[in-house]
């Protein structure tokens, strides 16, 4: 506001200064044009200015007069002046000898002390005879100068009043408007890892700060969600790496209680090998997820047939379900080739397909299809379990989240619980859809949809990393009971 007062002051001034020099010069021609046809009314060569009779004292006296006269001859000689100056007044050469050739010509100067614009009139206009005679009518500039810094002082004061004025009420106004922002962040630094659950509730009612509060409370949510779902899959893992441990420790233990047949301990590495095939499967496994959270999930692509390459891995596992007295059905009708990474492709149907194995009760059936629908290739498996429990559909696919009966390490339920998130990892890797639910006619389906190009990583699913190889994942169902 003081800036752009400054500048209208400025401009002002420059415009009031214009303007009066305008019209003194406007006033200096009419009184030129009447002074000099005055001097030169008697004709003959004589001259003789009209004006009032001052005695020499007064004119001495007699200071910022409206107006000067005084006459010139070309060669610098005072002919005639009014008697209201006792003195010449100032002579420029340059002006006189541009005014004796015809021309009008104005200068400032200074006489007795005081600013002045003079302006030079040419007298041979009024008749040949004053060829050679300039008239000089000069008028003070004393009275334009007091005005232009009355009116300075006057503009200086409206904008230091209405500066101060301006930054005194910004100052209040941006104090009161930061005040609120001031009581939100208090309450959000006050926040920690402990106090995730609380919200900010500060100036939650004004329409101006509703949104950024609402934005703040929306972070902390999906700050909160993280931290449970870090604690969980913390104490999670730590449940799942704890049981192989125990079952080593105490399986050595139980062996070096007392000398031992070559068999026995021949049954108890073999057992233990067990175990340290699940530890290896669960460390491959998290090691997958650690980097599809840390963004370092490289997919490989290249072009793949894809139903060719899931009947392969389908293949693989037909031995697992003719063991459990299960129907294998693979469909895929024609070739589709897709840019994908055929590792973690392999990685991601011999999850589905075996879990759909290990939940589907005996002389049950599995089918798989392959079919191209609209520029993308879906994968699906269907079984004809017991389907998928109401309440855990929607969080079958989070990392060791498996229905209560599941948690106990059965022979048929054996897994590490973090198959179906690999799954979703690969998936959304590839920029594709994962969604599950339950058949009408029974059992469960897993669908999955992959473009037939690569596209850029879903939200949560920056998947970039050394891919893993067929049978590394887990292979079980995390949410569904036996």
């Amino acid at each position: 506001m003081t800036i752009a007062l400054i500048v209208i002051s400025i401009a002002a001034l420059f415009g009031a200064r214009i303007f009066l020099d305008s019209e003194i010069e406007a006033s200096l021609l009419n009184v030129a044009s009447i002074q000099a046809a005055a001097v030169t009314a008697e004709g003959g060569g004589t001259m003789r200015f009209h004006e009032w009779d001052l005695t020499p004292q007064e004119a001495a006296q007699v200071r910022e007069l409206n107006r000067y006269a005084q006459v010139w001859s070309a060669s610098g000689e005072s002919l005639l002046r009014t008697q209201y100056i006792t003195h010449n007044l100032p002579l420029d050469t340059a002006a006189l000898h541009e005014a004796a050739a015809g021309r009008l010509v104005t200068r400032n100067q200074q006489f007795d002390g005081l600013p002045i614009r003079s302006l030079y009139y040419p007298l041979e206009r009024m008749g040949p005879e004053h060829a050679r005679h300039v008239l000089q009518v000069a008028a003070p500039l004393t009275a334009r100068d007091q005005l232009l810094n009355s009116l300075a002082w006057l503009l200086l004061g409206i904008t230091a009043l209405v500066g101060a004025t301006s930054f005194a009420g910004g100052w209040w106004l941006g104090g009161r408007m930061v005040r609120p922002v001031d009581a939100i962040i208090d309450q959000a630094e006050s926040m920690s890892a402990g106090t995730l659950g609380n919200r900010i509730t500060a100036h939650a009612d004004i329409r101006e700060y509703q949104r950024l509060v609402d934005v703040l409370n929306l972070m902390l949510a999906r700050l909160e969600g993280a931290f449970e779902a870090q604690r969980r899959f913390t104490a999670d893992a730590s449940h799942e790496l704890r049981s192989p441990l125990t079952a080593l420790k105490g399986e050595i233990e139980l062996a070096l209680r007392r000398q031992r047949a070559a068999g026995e301990y021949r049954s108890v590495l073999a057992s233990n090998l067990q175990e340290v095939d699940r530890l290896t499967q669960i460390a491959e496994d998290l090691l997958t997820l650690a980097r599809s959270d840390s963004g370092v999930l490289q997919p490989r692509f290249q072009v793949t047939d894809v139903g060719e390459r899931v009947a392969h891995v389908a293949e693989r596992l037909r031995v697992d379900a003719q063991a459990k007295q299960i129907a294998l059905d693979v469909h895929t009708n024609e070739s589709i080739e897709a840019i994908v990474d055929p590792a973690l492709l392999d990685q991601m149907v011999w999850n589905l397909v075996g879990n759909a194995i290990k939940f589907t009760p005996a002389e049950g059936r599995v089918t798989v299809r392959v079919d191209s629908v609209d520029g993308a290739v879906r994968i699906e498996v269907r079984d004809t379990g017991h389907g998928i429990p109401a309440g855990d559909v929607e969080r079958i696919f989070e990392r060791f989240y498996r229905g209560d009966s599941a948690r106990t390490h059965t022979a048929q339920a054996w897994g590490t619980g973090l198959g179906l998130s690999i799954v979703r990892a690969v998936v959304l890797a590839h920029g594709g859809t994962i969604r599950a639910f339950n058949s009408p006619q029974g059992g469960a389906v897993f669908q999955a949809t992959l473009p037939l190009q690569p596209t850029p990583s879903q939200p949560g699913g920056r998947q970039n990393a050394a891919t893993g190889t067929p049978g590394t994942g887990s292979r079980s169902r995390e949410s569904r009971p036996e």
